[in-house]
């Protein structure tokens, strides 16, 4: 984060995403508008403006709810993601704290905490338990565009303020993740 200039990660991570699911949002969107011009070839009447808008409304709606799904998959399959959750799960203290079974839920993508850009990647991922509930907190980086992500930190803050350390990098290259 030496920029001077840092977009939020859910903003980067949504125009990421964009890139590589625009094209089926818009074919969908076509397909619709094409469905619905097919209706009303060889008839005189048009549809009126509230059922448009109504249409329109619709395939907007779904189309971010779609979006916003896909944005909380490629989280998920983060290799950031998935190591710190392993390391949630094989700890006895965290376990004990929070209970089990162990629920993770969908990340708040408009939360200031949550950044991911080319180098550096920043996740406060809801959890729970039957006992509790926190956030487990994510900070890995990278040398370079392409490399593999190292874990930086992983700790577990639950909900009364504790906190409990699930990782801290010791001078080997044991947190080196593989190329996404």
């Amino acid at each position: 984060m030496n920029s001077s200039f840092c977009l939020p990660g859910s903003i980067l991570i949504f125009l990421s995403f964009l890139k590589d699911s625009f094209a089926s949002v818009l074919e969908l969107l076509c397909w619709t508008l094409q469905l619905h011009k097919s209706t009303l070839l060889g008839s005189r009447m048009s549809m009126p403006l509230g059922k448009q808008v109504f249409f329109t409304g619709v395939v907007a709606s779904g189309g971010c709810a779609l979006l916003y799904y896909l944005m909380q998959k490629t989280f998920s399959r983060a290799s950031y993601y998935q190591l710190a959750l392993e390391h949630l799960h094989s700890h006895p203290e965290a376990l004990e704290a929070l209970g089990t079974p162990l629920n993770v839920h969908y990340l708040r993508l408009t939360d200031k905490y949550n950044f991911v850009d080319i180098a550096d990647a920043k996740l406060k991922i809801p959890v729970s338990g039957p006992k509790s509930e926190g956030h487990l907190y994510v900070s890995s980086s990278r040398d370079a565009p392409f490399k593999s992500w190292n874990l930086q930190e992983v700790f577990l803050e639950l909900k009364d303020g504790q906190q409990i350390p699930l990782f801290k990098p010791s001078g080997e290259k044991s947190n080196e993740l593989k190329t996404e």
